[in-house]
């Protein structure tokens, strides 16, 4: 069921993708699934909500962004215009394989990837989000002072640690191109049935973020679970998530 994919970005390096066409069937939703950043497409959200999806005899495919899992590339020079070319490039690659009607799942940084693309293609008939960030650079001024974003500019880098993964780097030209990916600006020109799921208690993704995103959106509906964190960490709320998800993908199939 399951087939290891590789492709190409714009540039000509190396993705992996897991595709999963339970029937075969071409024409039907295939869903393409966008991890956060310094996640991969093997973290729990993306494997179980495939599980759930293929046996509704929904397609899936979930890739590793540029820089992450087993795709070539340096984590420290991944931007959002990077993700977006992933994103396209990954669609791209499907409907040569003869794939027509298009899902999208976004997580945090994903998310803002899935929000970007789907403003910029005809192609997705659905999008789904997981916490997702909506305004990057809001987020990142938010969330350091002067003096951080400074010292990031001068030495070319920050660290970037998760207690989940090993120390990583992250260049500033992550923020530079964040100031051009305005995720609120591409939302307006979003015109397909959206999900959000957002926990209230996410420090790392301020709800308020979704709540302007869902706003701006045409046909958008927003799920809040209270309670919940950016990582669902709780079984009770990681259940409601994929519930949710599920059923909301299962409408268009």
């Amino acid at each position: 069921m399951e087939e290891k994919i590789i492709f190409k970005n714009s540039k000509g390096q190396t993705l992996i993708g897991i595709l999963s066409n339970p029937t075969r069937n071409k024409k039907n939703l295939i869903v393409v699934f966008c991890h956060g950043l310094s996640s991969s497409k093997d973290r729990r959200t993306c494997v179980i909500l495939q599980e759930k999806l293929n046996n509704l005899n929904i397609s899936t495919f979930r890739f590793d962004f540029f820089g992450h899992g087993e795709s070539g590339g340096k984590f420290e020079d991944i931007t959002l215009t990077e993700g977006v070319d992933d994103i396209l490039n990954a669609i791209k690659y499907l409907k040569n394989l003869g794939y027509v009607k298009f899902g999208l799942f976004g997580s945090s940084f994903g998310g803002n990837c899935a929000i970007l693309a789907v403003s910029k293609t005809k192609d997705f008939v659905v999008l789904g989000l997981k916490c997702p960030v909506s305004n990057y650079i809001g987020k990142l001024i938010a969330q350091k002072s002067k003096e951080e974003i400074k010292n990031w500019k001068d030495k070319g880098y920050i660290n970037y640690s998760r207690g989940f993964h090993r120390k990583l780097n992250l260049n500033y030209s992550f923020f530079e191109d964040s100031k051009v990916n305005d995720g609120w600006k591409s939302a307006k020109k979003i015109k397909i049935p959206t999900l959000v799921v957002h926990g209230d208690k996410d420090i790392t993704v301020p709800i308020e973020q979704s709540k302007k995103l869902c706003g701006l959106i045409n046909n958008c509906k927003l799920k809040i679970i209270k309670g919940c964190d950016h990582f669902f960490q709780e079984q009770e709320y990681f259940n409601k998530l994929i519930r949710l998800l599920v059923e909301w993908f299962k409408g268009y199939k």
